[in-house]
This record gives structure tokens, sequence and C-alpha cells, in this order.
């Protein structure tokens, strides 16, 4: 979680802080072998050096980045969380519990259709 440290103390609001580093220190328990970087100011996580899943923050929320692939692919998944959505990110609102259920689903999408993957994003 070193990688994250800047990142998430940069967040202004203290609840906001403790709810990324919490996602953050799950997903990082859940999948020690994942590799854990900062781009674009956003958290991610990577596998073989392919993108597997990225965030944001904003005053309303937590964007949770799939890439397109997997919002099309997930779109049941994604719809069933009741999140708000753009065409791009899920919107998980602060206020909100977080669905680790989903976030997973998204892990594991993307680890398994990326498996042969040689590019940072899908082509």
């Amino acid at each position: 979680m070193e990688v994250f440290e800047e990142f998430i103390g940069n967040i202004e609001n203290p609840e906001h802080q403790a709810r990324m580093a919490e996602v953050l220190a799950w997903i990082e328990t859940e999948y020690p072998d994942l590799g854990q970087r900062v781009a674009w100011n956003q958290p991610m996580f990577t596998d073989h050096g392919t993108f597997i899943i990225g965030f944001s923050v904003s005053k309303k929320h937590m964007a949770i980045a799939p890439e397109g692939e997997g919002m099309a692919r997930l779109a049941d998944a994604i719809a069933a969380s009741g999140y708000p959505t753009t065409k791009m990110l899920i919107q998980m609102p602060w206020d909100k519990p977080v669905d680790y259920t989903l976030i997973k689903t998204i892990i594991d999408f993307n680890i398994a259709d990326k498996a042969e993957c040689t590019t940072f994003w899908r082509k």
C-alpha cells in the first residue's frame, strides 16, 4: 500500500480517505500478485503489465474504472449494483456500502480476459 499513500493522503475528506484505503487494502489482500501503481492520478492494479482496475475520487463518489470491455461485458452485474455509471466508470457514492462482490467480479473478469494481453490497455 506504500504506492498509494500519497494519493490517499491527498484526498481532502478523512472519511473518503479511509474508504479508499480500505478498498485498496482489500484488493491488495485478495489479489497479492497484482501490481500497484498510480498513473494519471489514479491508483490502479495491473497483471503482467496490463491494466486490471483503477479508481478515482470526487466529492460525491469513488469511481471504479474497469475499462470499456469490462463495462460492456459486466453490464448486468454493474446494473444490479445500483451504482450510477458513465460510459467508462462506475460511480460508487461515498454514502453507500462498498460492493466488494462487484469489485471482485471486475478484477476476476479482467485477469481472465486479459491473460494473453500484451498491452496496458485492450486494443
